[in-house]
């Protein structure tokens, strides 16, 4: 058995993880994931600056504070918190290491930076970052080669899990099954605390009063086979149930197959059982061979956004914002290419405070030269004060224009990408493609289940029956919905159809949406293409990474059977 734990699931997670993990309980490696779409155009922002930066610093404050602690538990540490620049992140740990008088060896793995390639994936201007997502071997090839920390730049997240069960098994290449189910393992530590009840839709049944409000991180025991025990450190916050490993498996994921450069792992074979308290088997992942091209994360610069949020108090709150749009336009003496207003009627009648009584008007504008959103956006607001709607005012004052992101993603033969471990002794491994691949296709829908006798329904929320959580995947949104019993799945399986989506969810109904059932999960899992525009970084909507769509669907009411409720 293989122990492995994480302690960040993005750049900015709880700090102090990384020790509560190490002094926790047993663990033979603690991974640490940082690196979300939006951390690598932040990165590569870093890097202009400073070509010696571009990887993620908070990690090289933590490993000051835990490589002793590491080093005394004989625990391994591996993390992607090297971004753009992995060789130099391993040099300031090694240096760390040395000055504390530790000897711990140090291995790291480079091959995903394309960027000196970018003219393979067409015209981009502004391109900052173009990175291959890596797969598990190099980190397993550093392993093997003595290595007690490994840093990568961009790997799948699940690679984090997959190279040091690789290295532990002995597991190669065709060893499918038992890849895709470490696969489905590190899919489901890559978020933290997302797997111990952080983020969970009912989170008043282990976050609630009286509980510890702060859930543990996860770890997960590996076997041979590839199964795993999802579980967390005795005495930590939170729960691991199979409702919280369920959510974490739908998030931004899509269809039964689930493509990496590994493996790809079929989620429509995952089995979920509660072996005891929170210890979760996760058993019976099948393995394919993986695709023969490689994802590869694109970012660049977009051009330049600015916001400004006027409140609107009161009666008359439509009238007050058409004036203001008026008003505004007007004044602009050139209009931006994109403007955009947002209405967002948060006020209440007869309110007792005035905040209850107010509305907010957002205005966003987004252009490619940075004076047309800057300082005249701001002078056209600002100048409204005394000759507008009745009690204007701004949140904020306005702000100059600051830059935005856009991410995209391309494909590259990964025969071309120089996937390379460099081990602890300076000597550098070259990690050869697997020999067999599987160009990805579509799976025939599952049968649907039968379904529930016709009996009386009540108007309801659907978050009374069904969990949800949903994130991004660029410009698309991942939206997962399971239902806690076997009779409600019987009834969102026929229900929640595309149809019933779009009108549930206005925003989605001019975009292409897909549904996947995944029976072994009782979940129904869509992807909301082009909700998110251009991504995260691009913020283009008002919950840009569509962090709580779910939320939002389970808030909507529908006719939903007595008998569930």
């Amino acid at each position: 058995m293989l122990r492995i734990g994480n302690a960040s699931g993005f750049y900015g997670d709880r700090f102090a993880a990384f020790e509560e993990m190490l002094t926790g309980g047993p663990l033979d490696v603690l991974t640490g994931d940082y690196l979300a779409e939006l951390t690598m155009l932040i990165l590569a922002r870093d890097r202009l600056k400073d070509p010696g930066l571009g990887y993620a610093k908070t990690f090289l404050r933590q490993a000051e504070q835990c490589l002793a602690l590491a080093a005394e538990r004989g625990v391994k540490l591996v993390v992607n918190a090297g971004g753009l620049n992995p060789a130099r992140l391993a040099e300031a740990v090694a240096e760390l290491a040395a000055k504390q008088g530790l000897a711990l060896r140090t291995g790291h793995v480079l091959g995903d930076d394309l960027l000196a390639r970018a003219g393979e994936f067409g015209p981009r201007p502004g391109l900052l970052a173009a990175n291959a997502y890596l797969g598990g071997a190099g980190i397993a090839a550093c392993l093997r080669g003595g290595a007690d920390i490994v840093v990568t730049g961009r790997v799948t997240d699940a690679a984090l899990v997959t190279g040091p069960a690789m290295a532990h098994f002995g597991w190669g290449p065709d060893d499918l099954d038992a890849l895709a189910g470490a696969v489905v393992a590190g899919h489901v530590l890559e978020c933290g605390a997302q797997a111990t009840g952080g983020n969970y839709a009912f989170f008043r049944e282990h976050l609630g009063p009286g509980s510890d409000p702060r859930p543990g991180f996860p770890l997960a025991e590996i076997h041979a086979d590839g199964s795993s025990v999802i579980t967390k450190h005795p005495g930590t916050g939170g729960a691991v149930t199979v409702e919280t490993v369920t959510a974490q498996l739908l998030y931004e994921t899509a269809g039964p197959r689930y493509a990496g450069p590994d493996v790809t792992a079929r989620l429509d074979t995952v089995r979920l059982a509660q072996q005891g308290p929170d210890r979760v088997l996760v058993e019976g992942v099948r393995g394919e061979a993986p695709p023969p091209r490689l994802k590869v994360g694109l970012n660049r610069l977009g051009g330049y956004r600015n916001e400004v949020v006027f409140v609107l108090t009161g009666l008359d709150v439509e009238a007050k914002a058409d004036l203001v749009r008026r008003q505004f336009e007007q004044a602009l003496a050139r209009r931006p290419a994109e403007l955009r207003w947002t209405l967002a009627r948060t006020d209440h009648p007869d309110a007792d405070t005035e905040e209850a009584a107010s509305a907010l008007l957002r205005l966003t504008v987004r252009d490619p030269d940075e004076r047309a959103v800057g300082r005249a956006v701001g002078a056209a607001a600002v100048e409204l004060g005394l000759a507008g709607y009745p009690g204007f005012h701004l949140t904020a004052p306005p702000g100059p224009g600051t830059p935005y992101g856009v991410f995209e993603t391309a494909y590259t033969d990964r025969r071309g990408v120089p996937h390379t471990a460099v081990l602890p002794d300076g000597s550098t491994r070259r990690i050869a493609p697997p020999d067999c691949t599987r160009p990805l296709g579509p799976l025939p829908e599952p049968p649907l289940p039968e379904p529930l006798p016709a009996g009386p329904t009540r108007r309801a929320p659907l978050g009374l029956v069904a969990g949800a959580r949903s994130g991004d995947k660029g410009g698309d949104a991942n939206l997962g919905v399971w239902a806690r019993t076997d009779d409600g799945w019987r009834w969102l399986a026929h229900t929640l159809t595309t149809d019933l989506l779009r009108r549930l969810l206005p925003e989605t109904a001019g975009l292409t949406v897909e549904r996947h059932l995944l029976p072994n999960l009782r979940a129904v899992n869509f992807t909301v293409a082009g909700l998110l525009g251009e991504g995260v970084a691009a913020q283009a909507r008002f919950d840009p990474q569509a962090k709580a769509l779910g939320e939002w669907l389970r808030s909507r009411h529908l006719d939903i059977p007595e008998a569930l409720l």
